[in-house]
């Protein structure tokens, strides 16, 4: 059974970091894609990045050259590193999983929980 569980979210003023983590359980890890997706109040999911099976990187326009996703193989985990935060960077944030590659599209079978981010300004 897939589990995804995200962790790492908290409050930060604009401009500070932080680094979310979703560790992964139940499957192959590596023959997987998986995606940082997020969810503000009000408005649709989005995707935020991507990591390809061959470790291909997407990214949403809005978080290039802020966000980072990156996966450790050996731990199974997924990253992302999130820096000059601003308050539209306020959300849920979920991590997912799916053999096939939706990049940044909500399509994906396997879903954490989620972890809330709050940016202040």
């Amino acid at each position: 059974q897939v589990q995804l569980v995200e962790s790492g979210g908290g409050s930060v003023q604009a401009g500070g970091s932080l680094k979310l983590s979703c560790a992964a359980s139940g499957y192959t890890y590596r023959r997987y894609v998986m995606p940082w997706l997020r969810q503000a109040p009000g408005k649709e999911r989005e995707g935020v990045a991507s990591i390809d099976k061959d470790d291909t990187l997407v990214y949403a326009s809005s978080v290039k050259g802020r966000f980072t996703i990156s996966r450790d193989n050996t731990k199974n985990v997924l990253y992302l590193q999130m820096n000059s935060l601003k308050p539209e960077d306020t959300a849920m944030y979920y991590c997912a999983a799916d053999r096939r590659n939706w990049e940044l599209q909500p399509d994906y079978k396997y879903w954490g929980q989620g972890t809330q981010v709050t940016v202040s300004s």
